[in-house]
């Protein structure tokens, strides 16, 4: 029997999802991880999106140093490689330049943050974001800005981190949000990573 990783996404969740959260190996939140609740404390990783302006935001409000999975996470890993986003600013300024601040960099703020709270802290690798950027291209997305920060995360459990056996259990995962995300395509990455059971939904009726 292998170990549940459980990754928990910034959408609804119920009981059979924080059954699972309680019973799992490790805990992956994100950013500001507003879908905890009575659980929150069980966190052991929290990914944040280093640039842009929800880096800004969350190092600058102290709401989230004090959330509870913050505070109880033993690690902060920032999702996006500085160098690439140095690369991508300029290309971004003419396709997309009201997006002017999306590749400011804080990840020396998190840094900062994780020395400070004895985390330990670390940044994906920019070759996981590659690799996903070429995995992407099969579905044909339309034009998009990055992958999400969950499908990032995932990726690089799968690549770096899973044993034999090992599982990741994803609750509160709508692929709705920002349009800069290729939410239909990543939907589809997931697909295959589900039926050979590799990935499992949590829902409210079954583990699908």
């Amino acid at each position: 029997m292998g170990r549940l990783f459980m990754v928990v996404g910034n959408g609804d969740i119920g009981p059979q999802a924080r059954a699972a959260i309680s019973d799992a190996h490790a805990v992956m939140r994100f950013n500001d991880c507003r879908s905890a609740g009575e659980d929150a404390a069980r966190t052991d990783i929290v990914v944040v999106c280093n640039t842009g302006r929800p880096g800004k935001k969350m190092l600058e409000e102290p709401q989230w140093r004090e959330h509870p999975s913050v505070r109880a996470a033993q690690a902060i890993w920032c999702v996006r490689d500085p160098a690439k986003f140095t690369e991508m600013r300029v290309p971004l300024s003419i396709g997309h330049p009201e997006l002017d601040d999306f590749c400011d960099d804080y990840t020396g703020g998190f840094r900062v943050f994780a020395e400070n709270e004895d985390k330990a802290f670390r940044v994906i690798p920019r070759e996981v974001h590659d690799r996903l950027d070429r995995a992407l291209s099969a579905f044909s997305p339309a034009p998009y800005v990055v992958p999400s920060t969950g499908l990032v995360a995932i990726a690089d459990l799968i690549e770096d981190h899973l044993g034999p056996g090992d599982q990741i259990g994803l609750a509160g995962f709508s692929h709705q949000g920002w349009d800069g995300h290729p939410w239909d395509a990543e939907r589809q990455y997931l697909e295959p990573l589900e039926a050979s059971g590799l990935v499992k939904r949590i829902t409210e009726t079954k583990l699908a």
